[in-house]
């Protein structure tokens, strides 16, 4: 049988730094960054891609903000933002796949399916709202949208200035609603780009599906996504080849391989970044603690040679 492979794309396969964010930087990006996943991308494997979107939603939650305060037009809420990157990010993905497989693998079809993920309503990043999203509002502007919206904003000290930003929940991913049509997918060996930024989160209630305001993390929705499909391994390609003990010291050394139990215990001692390297730590322990799977931790180069940290 093939190897299933779930793929998650960082950040930088999308926006180096330093970029503004324009189509045609992320179509170069992505471009490059496909042509690098050839060792998985064969027809040996049959592959999953999963991505972030954290710079095109707050792209998309300023143009709310000022076609709200410009033209009156209606601002759309978290869960349709997070759609609609999953939509363009997955475009960009899919479009640019297509045109190196037209020479690599004429026959490999590829699909890529807005996702929605189920989070839990009484999980407690409800009531403990943290992810920062869009702009920097004055105490005023906030004050004002505390009113008018119920949104909850954070102080926030940026380039010496004093603002406030809004924060919203990011709940555990629990379930994949469209995880039956991943598996069909799957089994007919499509490249299948699916859980864009986490996923669009909703909860069930009698029956139906509710949206509610808030922020998957990615990683975790791609570890769920490679534990229901069952994936022979995880891999998340970030901007680092391997993960560090000791990172930012002169004492720094790099990690080929760690056991479940050695990842847990590094992140108890708090040895990882919480804004960079520990979600993708935790996402990695999670799938190799469920499934008895092998996640890897590396860069592109990392991929192309074979190496990188390898959690399991």
């Amino acid at each position: 049988m093939k190897e299933t492979l779930v793929v998650a794309l960082g950040g930088n396969a999308l926006i180096k730094p330093g970029e503004e964010g324009h189509i045609d930087e992320m179509r170069k990006n992505i471009h490059q960054a496909l042509l690098n996943m050839a060792p998985v991308v064969s027809p040996d494997t049959r592959v999953i891609i999963t991505h972030g979107n954290g710079p095109q939603v707050g792209t998309l939650l300023l143009k709310n903000d000022a076609g709200a305060q410009l033209y009156q037009t209606p601002s759309y809420p978290l869960d349709v933002l997070v759609a609609e990157t999953q939509g363009e990010i997955g475009y960009l993905i899919e479009s640019e796949l297509r045109n190196i497989l037209r020479v690599a693998n004429p026959d490999r079809e590829v699909v890529s399916l807005v996702t929605m993920v189920k989070v839990n309503p009484e999980d407690p990043a409800f009531s403990n709202p943290q992810k920062r999203v869009g702009k920097m509002y004055s105490k005023e502007e906030a004050a004002k949208l505390t009113r008018e919206k119920g949104w909850i904003f954070a102080e926030e000290i940026k380039n010496g200035t004093t603002g406030y930003r809004r924060v919203v929940p990011s709940p555990e991913p629990v379930d994949i609603v469209n995880k039956q049509a991943i598996k069909s997918l799957l089994e007919k060996e499509f490249i299948i780009i699916t859980a864009g930024g986490g996923g669009i989160p909703v909860y069930e209630k009698e029956g139906g599906l509710i949206p509610v305001e808030a922020v998957i993390d990615k990683d975790l929705a791609s570890a769920l996504t490679a534990e229901l499909v069952g994936a022979d391994r995880f891999i998340i390609l970030t901007d680092v080849r391997y993960v560090y003990s000791n990172y930012g010291t002169p004492d720094q050394k790099p990690i080929k391989r760690m056991t479940v139990n050695e990842a847990e215990e590094m992140i108890n001692r708090g040895e990882f970044g919480a804004g960079n390297m520990l979600p993708k730590i935790r996402a990695a322990v999670r799938f190799a603690r469920r499934t008895g799977a092998q996640a890897l931790i590396t860069d592109f180069e990392g991929l192309k040679q074979g190496k990188g940290t390898v959690i399991g």
